[in-house]
């Protein structure tokens, strides 16, 4: 069936996260029933992105300009720097509207076992980044917002040594309770950590 273009069109969206095979037949059934509102836009618009999205040379983001449109935003708060582990980290922060400065994607986490060391992350640039200085000064917080997974807690901890000597604000994000959470739900490192981050009211 490799010569089947459904078959073949069923198999490539199976491959994208969050869609198994099931979900990508349903997808693709519904498409075909209307393929000149559905699929020829979408085709149109995947081979745009391929050609025109690349990452942003200061940030790391992905956009079809590079300096992206988030660093080239003159209302950013270009004092503060949010580092991120990968650009959906990025996204989600923006849909949030919780971050009005700038970002930098470093690529992942450090991880010994999966052989990530400093080297394939973008750490140096980071530290490029903070001797720099604009019409608005420079770099005066980084804020650190890693996974709470052990790999994000070490990275999140190399980082800050790294980042010792500049000078510069190192600040992480809050971990614990989420918003609307019961405690009988989280775990016990959740849990922990809400009473180590706990603050006067």
């Amino acid at each position: 069936m490799q010569d089947d273009p459904i078959e073949r069109l069923i198999a490539l969206l199976a491959k994208t996260p969050g869609l198994g095979r099931r979900s990508a037949r349903r997808a693709v059934l519904r498409m075909l029933m209307r393929p000149q509102e559905t699929m020829l836009p979408l085709a149109e618009a995947l081979i745009e992105a391929a050609q025109a999205v690349k990452p942003c040379e200061v940030c790391g983001n992905l956009d079809a300009q590079s300096p992206c449109g988030i660093c080239r935003d003159p209302q950013r708060d270009r004092h503060l720097v949010c580092v991120v582990e990968g650009v959906a980290d990025l996204w989600a922060l923006e849909r949030a509207h919780a971050h009005r400065g700038l970002y930098h994607v470093l690529g992942g986490v450090l991880s010994p076992l999966g052989g990530v060391g400093p080297e394939e992350l973008s750490i140096q640039p980071l530290i490029g980044r903070i001797g720099q200085r604009d019409d608005g000064g420079g770099v005066e917080e980084i804020i650190i917002a890693l996974p709470a997974t052990v790999d994000g807690t070490a990275t999140a901890h190399y980082l800050t040594d790294r980042l010792k000597p500049t000078g510069v604000a190192v600040t992480r994000l809050a971990q614990g309770v989420p918003v609307g959470g019961a405690l009988d739900v989280l775990d016990e490192g959740t849990l922990a950590a809400a009473l180590r981050a706990r603050r006067p009211v």
